[in-house]
């Protein structure tokens, strides 16, 4: 019996024996800790050891190890370069919202970073992958807006709002958000290209788009007359500012488009007069579209009510 018990304690202790290395006695901290969480001796050999994973595409043991070192060594010189290279992971991995808060944390934590101008190329790039419809592959992120592609333009222009990115990232803010059929909010970042950015290149198509978001106001449920006279006069503007702009034959289509529906906005108050039988102010309308309005579809339309009108005074 002794023999067995014997045997038993030495089969345990070497089962167990294994176990014993994962922790150590560390008299600086007072505490046990397992070696297989701690990071380097010094911040240099852990930035090393967790960009040798990235190196090999093993993302997620490097994502690991970065964070190490950032929450070991927050102040040191490979700390800003630990978080780029967190973002780089995740994007290298499809996390695309993910990759942008990395990101945008290197600019929040280190402003100093030599990545900065680098991380805002990455931070726009990403925004228009948003916006052409990609989609992150990864779950478990609520996103804060309907299109990340708003939130990331806009940090876009405000970490560089006079870089060479900032008046592309502010238009096509304006874009994602005219496109969500936001055009209060689109036309507000649209005028923000022209008063900010008067001189870039993307000032003159902004003033289309405003014109563009006047327009699409004025189709509502119900025609807003408003609305559409301000946008045809924006267009006619655009036309007479730039008439040599590809956009200006755009313009001029939309101006068409708004004077059709004038037309048509006329005719239907001519009729109501003639049913109501105020046949004088329903002839002030049709003549109206006829001298105004000639080269649209309602004006023959109301030489004919004017013709039956008058063939009815005869009777």
């Amino acid at each position: 019996m002794r023999r067995i018990i014997l045997s038993l304690l030495f089969f345990s202790l070497l089962f167990f024996q294994p176990a014993y290395p994962y922790w150590i006695w560390t008299p600086k901290s007072g505490k046990w800790v397992n070696p297989k969480t701690m990071p380097k001796d010094n911040p240099k050999e852990q930035f090393v050891y967790a960009k040798s994973f990235f190196d090999i595409n093993k993302y997620e043991e490097a994502k690991r190890e970065f964070r190490k070192l950032l929450k070991a060594y927050p102040k040191s010189a490979e700390a800003a370069e630990s978080q780029y290279y967190l973002g780089l992971a995740e994007e290298a991995q499809d996390k695309l919202y993910e990759a942008y808060q990395a990101y945008q944390m290197v600019i929040d934590k280190y402003p100093f970073s030599e990545r900065i101008q680098e991380v805002i190329e990455r931070e726009y790039k990403i925004a228009e992958k948003f916006m052409s419809g990609e989609k992150r592959k990864a779950l478990g992120v609520t996103l804060p807006v309907e299109n990340p592609a708003i939130e990331i333009f806009g940090k876009v222009v405000e970490n560089s709002t006079y870089g060479p990115l900032a008046p592309r990232a502010q238009y096509k803010l304006g874009l994602v958000l005219k496109g969500l059929l936001r055009y209060y909010e689109a036309e507000e970042e649209f005028n923000k290209v022209v008063s900010r950015y008067p001189a870039s290149e993307w000032a003159s198509a902004a003033k289309f788009q405003i014109a563009s978001c006047r327009s699409s106001l004025s189709k509502g449920p119900a025609y807003d007359q408003g609305a559409a006279q301000e946008a045809k006069e924006r267009f006619e503007e655009f036309v007479k500012e730039y008439p040599d702009a590809v956009l200006s034959l755009d313009a001029e289509k939309n101006i068409s488009n708004i004077r059709e529906k004038e037309a048509e906005a006329n005719y239907n108050i001519a009729r109501f007069y003639e049913k109501q039988k105020a046949f004088d102010s329903a002839k002030i309308y049709y003549n109206d579209i006829i001298n105004s309005y000639a080269d649209s579809l309602w004006a023959s339309q109301a030489v004919a009510r004017l013709q039956i009108m008058e063939r009815k005074n005869e009777k």
